[in-house]
């Protein structure tokens, strides 16, 4: 036989049961639009009077979890993140009711005139990473998104559920997730900082600790491509 045949195990169960949360079924939908650069002041007042009435009405199984800006990354952009509770049967009847929904079809038709483009992935969220909850501001927030190797998913997890409590320290950790639909084998970071000075002297106190070494050593290998965005609050996002 070839010396260069491995044997692999085979798979138990799939990565999202795995990594995910078993306790609860919440589903993450984040939203990514490119925005006319004219339009982006106009953009964000029609999200701000729009978004918080659905997020606020207990008909629809959702939560806006944030709403931003970036600051830094790609240029006039705005980032959604949507949490589901009760998984993909929330999403359909969410779906289902907002095309019922006119206030929320005038803001879709009106959003369209402004958009460059617009992607979005739906998230699970990792197991060992606290749930988003809201934040009083001010603060920065930076989305820091991977590009994984295919296969490489478990391996990820198990070297981060111990780094998570290395940089639990300044409370600085808001939610981690991985796709499910859309790009796949991506995940998603999201910290908060109170400035990017302050950032910069979080991050470097983790390397301070011991551990944080070797969790950039092993898991560098694993990405393919990765990318970091400097997030700025909408005045009605619920972290701040």
């Amino acid at each position: 036989c070839s010396l260069f045949v491995r044997k692999v195990d085979p798979r138990k169960d799939a990565h999202s049961h795995l990594l995910a949360k078993k306790e609860d079924n919440n589903l993450y939908k984040i939203q990514f639009h490119n925005v006319k650069p004219e339009c982006l002041d106009a953009y964000n007042q029609l999200c701000e009077d729009v978004l918080p009435s659905i997020h606020a009405d207990p008909e629809y199984p959702c939560e806006l979890v944030g709403t931003w800006n970036t600051w830094y990354g790609e240029q006039d952009q705005a980032v959604h993140l949507w949490r589901y509770r009760g998984g993909y049967p929330a999403l359909t009847e969410v779906m289902n009711k907002l095309r019922q929904n006119k206030v929320f079809m005038d803001y879709r038709n009106e959003r369209g005139k402004m958009l460059l483009s617009r992607r979005n992935q739906l998230l699970l969220e990792f197991s060992f990473w606290n749930e988003p909850v809201p934040r009083s501001g001010p603060n920065i927030y930076e989305l820091r998104s991977y590009q994984l190797r295919p296969g490489t998913m478990i391996e990820w997890g198990n070297y981060w559920a111990r780094a998570i409590e290395i940089r639990q320290q300044n409370q600085e950790a808001v939610g981690g997730f991985f796709s499910q639909i859309g790009r796949l084998y991506t995940v998603h970071h999201l910290w908060a900082y109170k400035d990017l000075l302050s950032r910069e002297d979080t991050r470097n106190a983790a390397w301070q600790r011991d551990g944080w070494d070797e969790v950039v050593y092993y898991t560098v290998p694993l990405i393919q491509h990765m990318e970091s965005r400097i997030m700025i609050p909408m005045k009605t996002s619920p972290m701040q």
